[in-house]
């Protein structure tokens, strides 16, 4: 049966300027520029201060008024526009410094502006293409040699079979191409530099740059036989079975060992690819310590002074005040309110995220204060996001949004904020330690440790245990791997 019925219900629902400002609170320093030149670009009611447009400004409020001398009444009363039912003064600013640049100390006073040099070389790939024109080939195996490289990954290597490269240029290009013309070409581009490019996996790969090296030594000869016959125990670093099946000694081995791990598992990433080479991390806050002071400052060299456009501010003026007030006037007014509003919110939430980021590192610089003096690890503190929520009053979803993807730059390094943030142990004193502590113990153990009988996961465990630190072996293994530490069987030397 359908009936109806009153209900009151009580919704939280985020505001159009609380989703603008949870979004740029994520946004790292390194990427905020260009959110805010994406705005400027969106918004005309929004402009830079740095610019110089002042003679522009001008013209343009002459050519407003002009527009408008007729049919306007300097003298009319804003209460007779029934429809207008907004002060006008709201979206007059006559401020040219934006607010939110008075909030937080966001520059010292030793701040230099330096532009970063980024050194201009060719591609991985243009280094292949141009390797490719300098063989004499005829065009179609030109036209399959660039085929072939454009099926090269960023490492370097080419998964795909000849076969089904043969059949992609027959039924892509039109190019009736045996498989094997298409294995020779293969061979004359894995000629190239870096040596290994072009392989089809590592073993490939490792052989073919042991191949190039001039100077063909037993430990180099040692060393592709082991490749070639012996892939699987090599990598799986059962050193005593290679031993048994190839005759060798221990330092024959060693030394055909040490030949291979000095190759490169990733030719393509040697190449030096310029749009790799620019990524550089742009901390957003700095701490310094002044003689055993704490310092905090909000890196923001690179965000421009905002204000809402006094040209839209006039404009707005002049169609309130114009006596004729039809249809197209009305849109108008909504349209130039509108983006006079959306550069209001836009200033506001920028002014808001520097105050919170500020607050927020404040509160995270404060609770690790002995390890941000120290820089020793043993002195971090276990440290969660509602920690820090309860001291600033905040979310912990805000928090998080202000821990993500953003970097501090200390006197000790440049650290990702996240680290910071670390789950707590109990010692055998009862005393709460941080794991990240519990980590740098155990990298330091395994640092230490004989390589050619690396600890177990089950041995480490009982060495931190001995230490006051009681955690499973399952733990032992969760951190090592977070520490992208392989198992002891993979840690073997000889």
């Amino acid at each position: 049966m359908l009936y109806q019925r009153l209900e009151q219900k009580l919704q939280q629902k985020l505001s159009p300027q609380q989703i603008q400002l949870m979004k740029l609170l994520q946004v790292p320093a390194v990427a905020l520029e260009q959110r805010i030149k994406q705005e400027i670009e969106e918004n005309p009611a929004l402009e830079d201060m740095a610019e110089d447009a002042d003679d522009m400004q001008d013209f343009q409020d002459d050519d407003t008024d002009s527009d408008f001398e007729e049919g306007q009444e300097t003298d009319t009363d804003f209460e007779e526009n029934v429809e207008n039912d907004f002060s006008l003064d709201d979206y007059m600013d006559d401020d040219d410094t934006p607010e939110y640049k008075l909030n937080a100390k966001n520059t010292s006073a030793d701040d230099e502006d330096r532009e970063m040099p980024f050194a201009s070389q060719s591609s991985f790939y243009e280094q292949l293409y141009e390797q490719l024109q300098m063989r004499p080939l005829s065009e179609q195996d030109y036209r399959v040699g660039e085929y072939i490289i454009g099926n090269i990954d960023e490492n370097g290597y080419l998964k795909r079979d000849s076969y089904s490269l043969s059949n992609d240029l027959a039924f892509g290009l039109n190019l009736m191409v045996e498989a094997d013309k298409v294995e020779e070409i293969i061979a004359v581009i894995q000629e190239f530099d870096p040596p290994g490019v072009g392989a089809r996996d590592l073993r490939e790969c490792l052989i073919l740059q042991l191949a190039r090296k001039g100077l063909k030594t037993n430990a180099v000869q040692n060393g592709i036989q082991i490749l070639e016959e012996s892939f699987d125990e090599f990598s799986k670093k059962h050193y005593d079975k290679i031993m048994r099946k190839m005759s060798i000694s221990e330092a024959e081995l060693k030394e055909a060992i040490d030949e291979i791990i000095k190759l490169n598992p990733k030719p393509g990433n040697s190449a030096g690819d310029s749009a790799k080479g620019s990524l550089h991390v742009f901390p957003d806050f700095t701490i310094l310590n002044n003689e055993g002071e704490l310092e905090l400052l909000i890196n923001s060299k690179n965000m421009p002074e905002l204000r809402v456009s006094r040209y839209y501010q006039n404009m707005l003026e002049a169609y309130v005040k114009s006596k004729t007030q039809d249809a197209k006037t009305k849109e108008a007014i909504q349209f130039v309110r509108q983006k006079i509003d959306s550069a209001k919110w836009f200033i506001d939430a920028l002014r808001q995220r520097q105050n919170t980021l500020y607050v927020t590192m404040s509160a995270i610089m404060e609770f690790q204060r002995e390890y941000f003096l120290t820089g020793d690890d043993t002195k971090l503190k276990p440290m969660i996001l509602k920690d820090i929520a309860d001291r600033v009053m905040l979310d912990i979803s805000t928090i998080s949004r202000v821990a993500s993807s953003k970097y501090v730059q200390t006197p000790f390094g440049t650290l990702l904020l996240k680290s910071f943030f670390s789950e707590s142990m109990q010692t055998d004193s009862g005393e709460e330690v941080s794991s990240r502590e519990i980590k740098a113990i155990l990298t330091e153990v395994i640092g230490a440790e004989d390589k050619r009988k690396p600890l177990t996961d089950d041995r480490l465990a009982k060495i931190l245990k001995i230490r006051g630190y009681n955690i499973a072996r399952r733990t032992v293994a969760k951190y090592r791997e977070q520490l992208d530490i392989p198992v002891a069987r993979l840690r073997k030397e000889i």
